[in-house]
């Protein structure tokens, strides 16, 4: 479980990334899974935005998503999610 203090830097690093996944019509799907959790394997820290066309609701997905793929949701601003994941070998080093 994530501090609020260990929230604000994760927010403050994921404001200058780009999201690297988009979430359309399909919503969550196996494929959408597997891909963030080898994401989160690799960056820890990812941006996922979400489009107009998806079919749940945002706080659901998100959660959804974090329960899968045994991460943590930093951020749910506007349609854009940030999640985080400690890596085997951690490269951001919380507060």
């Amino acid at each position: 479980m994530l501090s609020g203090k260990q929230k604000r830097y994760l927010r403050s690093l994921a404001q200058n990334e780009q999201a690297i996944f988009q979430v359309g019509k399909d919503g969550l799907s196996d494929n959408l899974i597997d891909t963030v959790d080898k994401a989160l394997a690799v960056r820890e820290l990812i941006k996922i935005k979400l489009l107009k066309t998806v079919p749940v609701d945002k706080e659901e997905l998100a959660f959804d998503l974090a329960m899968h793929t045994k991460s943590e949701v930093v951020q749910i601003i506007g349609n854009t999610i940030i999640l985080y994941r400690k890596g085997k070998t951690p490269k951001i080093v919380l507060p």
